[in-house]
C-alpha cells in the first residue's frame, strides 16, 4: 500500500477514534483492548497508530515491566487488575496477562502446572471482567517467519531501533515452534464466545493497522456525540502590558 493512501485511510480512522473517545467519556463506557503476538509482529506500531490523535488521559497504554519479587507472590493476574479501565477510559495492553501462556511458558519462567491453572482460570476471569461492564477485545498479530526475521534484523542495523531488540527477543527468536504450540493451546483454552481472539495478519504493517482499527471501531457500539461548534473568543486588551526587556534564553536555531 502506498504511503499516500495509507495516510488518507488512517486519517479517516483517526476521526472515528476521536468520536469513540468522545462517546466513551460522555457515556462512561469502559473498553479494554489486549494486543498479543510474537516479537516483531507490530504491536507497538499499531498501538501508536491508534493513539496518535487521541488523548492519553482517555486512551491509556499499559506495558508492564517484569514483575517485582512481591508481585511474583500474588495471584498471577492480580497486578493487571488495577490497570483495567474505569468509566470513560480505553485501556490498551501492550502484552497482557497472556504473558503467562506465551513468553513465560516458552522461556521457562513458570511451571506447566501454573500455565494449566492460568488457562483454566482466565476464561472465568474474563467473564467477570465483561460482567462488570467492560468491553474486552483481544487481538493476536500474526507475523510470518521470514517477515519476523527481516524486522528483527532491521533492528540490529538501525541505531533508532536497536533498543527494541532485547536479549529476551534473541532467545525467543530461536523458539518459533515452541511459541506456535503455546499459541495454539492458548487459543484452544481462551478463545471463548464471550471473549474471542481476533487474528490480524501483520506481514504488511500498514494494512494490519488499518484492518485492526477498522475492526475495533466496528466492534464497539459507539455513536457520534453532539458537539458544539468551536469559536475562538476575542483576546483581551493588553491594558498597558509590554514585553520585558530582560533577554530570553532562546534555543539556538540550527535548522
Amino acid at each position: 500500500m502506498k504511503n499516500n493512501r495509507y495516510e488518507e485511510e488512517l486519517r479517516s480512522l483517526h476521526i472515528e477514534l476521536v468520536r469513540l473517545q468522545e462517546w466513551a467519556v460522555k457515556t462512561g463506557a469502559k473498553i479494554c483492548v489486549v494486543f498479543e503476538g510474537r516479537d516483531g509482529a507490530g504491536k507497538g506500531g499499531t498501538i501508536k497508530a491508534i493513539t496518535e490523535r487521541v488523548s492519553p488521559r482517555v486512551f491509556r497504554v499499559i506495558a508492564l515491566t517484569a514483575p517485582t519479587d512481591r508481585e511474583k507472590t500474588q495471584m498471577y493476574i492480580q497486578r493487571y487488575m488495577p490497570h483495567l479501565p474505569a468509566a470513560g477510559e480505553i485501556v490498551l495492553f501492550d502484552r497482557s496477562w497472556y504473558n503467562r501462556a506465551g513468553v513465560e511458558r516458552v522461556m521457562g519462567f513458570c511451571t506447566e502446572d501454573q500455565v494449566s491453572n492460568f488457562l483454566r482460570a482466565v476464561p472465568l476471569i474474563e467473564r467477570a471482567i465483561i460482567g462488570s461492564g467492560i468491553i474486552l477485545l483481544k487481538y493476536w498479530l500474526e507475523v510470518s517467519e521470514d517477515e519476523q526475521t527481516r524486522r528483527l534484523q532491521a533492528r540490529i542495523n538501525d541505531e533508532r531501533k536497536i533498543w527494541k531488540l532485547s536479549p529476551m527477543d534473541l532467545r525467543s527468536y530461536s523458539r518459533w515452534y515452541e511459541y506456535s504450540r503455546a499459541r495454539d493451546e492458548m487459543f484452544a483454552a481462551t478463545d471463548t464466545e464471550e471473549a474471542p481472539w481476533y487474528v490480524v495478519r501483520s506481514d504488511d504493517k500498514k494494512r494490519a493497522r488499518l484492518n485492526l482499527i477498522t475492526h475495533l471501531l466496528a466492534s464497539i457500539p459507539y455513536q457520534t456525540m453532539p458537539r458544539e461548534k468551536v469559536k475562538l473568543p476575542d483576546r483581551q486588551a493588553p491594558h498597558g502590558y509590554r514585553e520585558p526587556n530582560r533577554p530570553m534564553r532562546y534555543v539556538p536555531e540550527k535548522f
